[in-house]
């Protein structure tokens, strides 16, 4: 959580703090809402990272720097057939990107492409096709 400190007077704290004195006090004021309360629910998990995949797979998206990246973090609450498939994809993806250039990037990117179905079969599987 971001806070800081503020100096202020005694008096404007006397019947919060209970200060005595003509000296200021530190008082912890937030700045703004905790990251964790800003976050979307991964409720249920998988949510998150089967609506990233959806919305990827939609846009074609797929071997945009970030967004393969962005499925896998996304994982963290997910259960362990979504996070494997994540895995999976994510492995295709640096596979692929590693290839680039090479005779064998067409097939590597296929093989990313493959693994997204099959991350979006593991999310239907799981009840979370809507998700996205």
């Amino acid at each position: 959580m971001s806070r800081r400190l503020t100096v202020i007077s005694c008096a404007a704290v006397l019947a919060l703090a209970g200060c005595s004195g003509n000296g200021p006090a530190l008082v912890a004021a937030s700045l703004a809402p905790s990251p964790a309360s800003l976050a979307p629910a991964d409720e249920p998990p998988g949510t998150i990272a089967c609506g990233r995949i959806a919305e990827a797979v939609k846009a074609g998206t797929l071997m945009q720097p970030g967004v393969i990246t962005g499925v896998n973090a996304s994982t963290a609450t997910a259960d362990a057939p979504v996070a494997d498939a994540a895995a999976r994809l994510q492995q295709a993806y640096e596979k692929a990107v590693k290839a680039q250039g090479s005779d064998d990037e067409p097939d590597l990117v296929a093989a990313v492409s493959a693994a997204a179905a099959e991350m979006v079969s593991v999310c239907t599987d799981s009840g979370l096709e809507t998700a996205g």
